[in-house]
């Protein structure tokens, strides 16, 4: 049986390499780094800098010290939208950067307004794919929410993910999309 538990900031820099693993294939992230060393040179300190402060507030959950990891932001809690920001400003140009800009955009409209749990990244070391990871670590940080009475948000940036999130509870509230960029869905859950 998988092991789930918290993570302290202690384990912050080695499980973010989990993530770093998990969003190898991921349409979105790879939209942003275009070409492997771009990806790599970028991915650990961005997905840092977007769901890392969970572990500064006990609200980063993984399976098997490391196979598996998501990273809540609870109520108040924020992305590091700053470094986020600086590190896509060194990646994207011209265009692409406009297009980025656009994402962020409507990434910020559909953000729900009020208290929510919100998820930023959940991912899954792609050696243990498909031995229910993901929908323990759901499991498990959808109590504390359900506790919490307040809704959740996340936004999949990979159409395979969706259907995880909806037998959690989650629906899609919107789609984001701006020019070139693959599109990612905006999902719910209302509070239970």
């Amino acid at each position: 049986m998988p092991e789930i538990r918290l993570a302290g900031p202690q384990d912050r820099a080695r499980l973010i390499q989990t993530t770093v693993l998990a969003f190898v294939a991921d349409p979105f992230a790879r939209w942003i780094g275009d070409g492997a060393a771009s990806y790599l040179g970028f991915a650990a300190d961005f997905l840092d800098a977007f769901g890392g402060p969970a572990f500064d507030h006990g609200t980063a959950w993984t399976a098997n010290d490391g196979q598996a990891l998501a990273m809540w932001l609870p109520p108040g809690v924020e992305p590091d939208g700053e470094r986020m920001m600086a590190i896509v400003q060194d990646q994207l140009s011209g265009p692409k950067l406009d297009e980025m800009m656009g994402v962020l955009g409507q990434m910020a409209m559909l953000h729900p307004h009020g208290d929510h749990w919100y998820l930023p990244v959940i991912g899954c070391d792609p050696l243990y794919l498909g031995q229910g990871l993901g929908a323990m670590l759901m499991k498990a940080a959808l109590e504390r929410v359900d506790a919490s009475g307040l809704p959740a948000y996340l936004e999949s940036s990979n159409p395979r993910n969706v259907s995880l999130y909806e037998r959690h509870g989650f629906e899609v509230v919107g789609t984001i999309q701006h020019g070139s960029s693959p599109a990612m869905q905006a999902m719910l859950r209302a509070a239970r």
